[in-house]
């Protein structure tokens, strides 16, 4: 599995370089096009990864029953519900408290043995480091998800820690290389990629060919052989459901601006599952039974 993670890194790595190179030419599809293809694939690549809780839940509970199921389900659409109803209710809050949790969330993606601040210093590198170049287009894109008031408040926050965190997550880049070079090259092909890159493609790459399979390949480690089919079958109902959900939304949603809608309904989305997504394996990683670290 470790070669398989190495593997992964690589292609995230050589992913990034090539649209860092294609960012700098000018090449860049419209705003409406990038919304779209960043909307699909993020539906089909990104949030599959969170079916997988399926099984974490599974052998941390050891749900097995129908009734234990529904339960586990009802618990888990119930904490997504309520991000949604922050959304609604209080967007700024909800639009700052799902930044941060996602920068803290994908700090997971750091090497083994990473201190706490590396790690939110390397998730958060994604979400900060676009507002250093593209500091208009990010404030108009959380606009799409939670308002303009909302991020009016939130993107010059952005503005301000970028160069610092450009800074530092170059210096740790540098520490690294010493002792990893594999680690060092992504976070410096990360933090080239959130820096060149537009935001809405730097999300999408870093999700899709980072967050996503690494935390599938983790998760996937710790299972004997002979489990691992069963999990994917597993992990293929709350796929199924998501997507589901995510067709009724848009029918729901029909005649909204196409940008805003998409926006919405993806990182609306992301935000509403990233909590149950969390708490579960921050459980699991008490009695160490999650791949995601």
């Amino acid at each position: 599995m470790k070669r398989a993670l190495q593997l992964q890194g690589r292609m995230f790595c050589g992913a990034a370089l090539v649209l860092v190179i294609a960012s700098a030419a000018g090449a860049r599809l419209a705003l409406r096009e990038e919304v779209v293809l960043a909307g699909g694939l993020l539906l089909m690549l990104g949030m599959p990864h969170g079916a997988f809780d399926a099984l974490v839940a599974r052998r941390l509970f050891g749900i097995a029953s129908f009734k234990a199921w529904a339960a586990f389900a009802v618990g888990y659409v119930g904490l997504a519900a309520a991000v949604v109803g922050c959304w609604i209710l209080a967007p700024t809050a909800f639009l700052t408290a799902f930044l941060m949790a996602s920068a803290w969330h994908f700090g997971g993606d750091t090497a083994a043995g990473a201190s706490r601040p590396a790690r939110l210093l390397y998730g958060g590198a994604v979400i900060v480091l676009p507002a250093l170049w593209h500091g208009a287009e990010l404030q108009h894109l959380l606009a799409l998800v939670a308002g303009p008031a909302s991020a009016a408040v939130v993107a010059p926050v952005l503005r301000l820690l970028a160069a610092p965190w450009l800074a530092a997550t170059l210096w740790l880049a540098v520490l690294q290389a010493r002792t990893s070079p594999p680690a060092a090259c992504e976070w410096a092909a990360l933090a080239a990629l959130a820096v060149v890159a537009p935001p809405l493609v730097a999300f999408s790459a870093y999700f899709c060919a980072m967050h996503s399979p690494r935390h599938i390949l983790q998760t996937l480690a710790d299972l004997p052989a002979a489990e691992i089919r069963q999990a994917w079958v597993l992990a293929l109902w709350p796929t199924l459901a998501v997507l589901a959900a995510t067709g009724l939304v848009g029918v729901l949603t029909h005649g909204m601006p196409m940008e805003a809608g998409v926006m919405q309904i993806v990182f609306v989305g992301l935000a509403a599952l990233t909590l149950p997504h969390m708490l579960l394996l921050e459980r699991a990683r008490r009695t160490h039974l999650a791949g995601d670290r």
